[in-house]
């Protein structure tokens, strides 16, 4: 049995009392209930530092992408196609950030078509009976003198692919020499036809349908494939047909007044087509 004389004290001081409550506590109680109470308050979330916010690029400036990924939707909004063995940069720009682009462009009522096969994107304006959508890119037809000239860049790409070529490959002249005998005579002179001939594959050039390799030699990409389909190409070829066997005159003006700004240009590649058979 512990004598109590001889028991250690467990105490560290002396009591007191609270003047309030005339409760008495010690040191050792007074010291337990001040480690229960709160810590000095954290923010909730950690303030960031000057230096990690994003970077303006301009005075002003609230956007949130990458200086490159910007570049890549700028582009797609300028141009007609953009093309992966073109445009190797950009297009790795937009396989990372794909996902990022299309909602910007789904903010502007606009859609963004990747072929992954072909290698190419392109734009597309979306139109709804349901809502209202304000219009942002216009459609912009190929002239008959290019749709013309399309229709048999897309028969030689047909015909070499089907044969089992890797690439298929045109003369300005063997496309003049086939053009040609679309046209009647009530068209003009040959010197007029010819002209509108390579105004057109310059046009198609431009856009990517077409690399010219040497002066006069083309090689012709898969992208004809998107502008015109087999059905809709077999049609055409039907039509012109037709038309050769009633000689019936082509407007060669019409289409020739390009507007040079491809920043409203609709590359909506099925209603450029679709255009283009409407104006044939």
């Amino acid at each position: 049995m512990t004598d109590l004389a001889t028991a250690p004290d467990t105490t560290t001081g002396p009591a007191t009392t609270d003047p309030d409550t005339g409760i008495a506590t010690d040191a050792a109680t007074e010291t337990a209930i001040g480690s229960s109470a709160p810590a000095t308050d954290v923010p909730f979330i950690d303030p960031v530092a000057m230096e990690h916010d994003p970077e303006e690029l301009f005075p002003g400036d609230r956007g949130v992408l990458d200086p490159e990924v910007r570049r890549v939707l700028v582009r797609l909004l300028q141009r007609r196609f953009l093309m992966a063995e073109r445009n190797r940069a950009e297009w790795t720009v937009l396989m990372d950030h794909q996902h990022t682009i299309e909602s910007r462009l789904n903010d502007l009522f606009v859609r963004l078509v990747v072929d992954h096969d072909r290698g190419v994107a392109y734009k597309e304006q979306i139109r709804s009976d349901e809502l209202e959508v304000p219009i942002l890119l216009r459609d912009e037809a190929y002239s008959r003198a290019e749709t013309l000239v399309l229709v048999h860049l897309r028969t030689v790409y047909q015909r070499e692919t089907t044969a089992g070529e890797s690439s298929a490959r045109v003369d300005i002249e063997e496309i003049e020499q086939t053009v040609l005998t679309y046209f009647a005579e009530a068209d003009g002179s040959t010197a007029r036809r010819q002209k509108a001939i390579r105004a057109a594959v310059g046009r198609l050039r431009q856009d990517g349908v077409i690399d010219e390799e040497s002066e006069g030699r083309y090689r012709i990409n898969a992208l004809v494939e998107i502008l015109l389909s087999s059905d809709r190409l077999r049609a055409l070829r039907d039509w012109l047909d037709t038309q050769s066997a009633q000689s019936v005159p082509l407007d060669l003006d019409e289409g020739d007044d390009d507007d040079s700004d491809d920043a409203d240009t609709d590359t909506d590649a099925d209603a450029d087509t679709d255009e283009a058979e409407a104006a044939l």
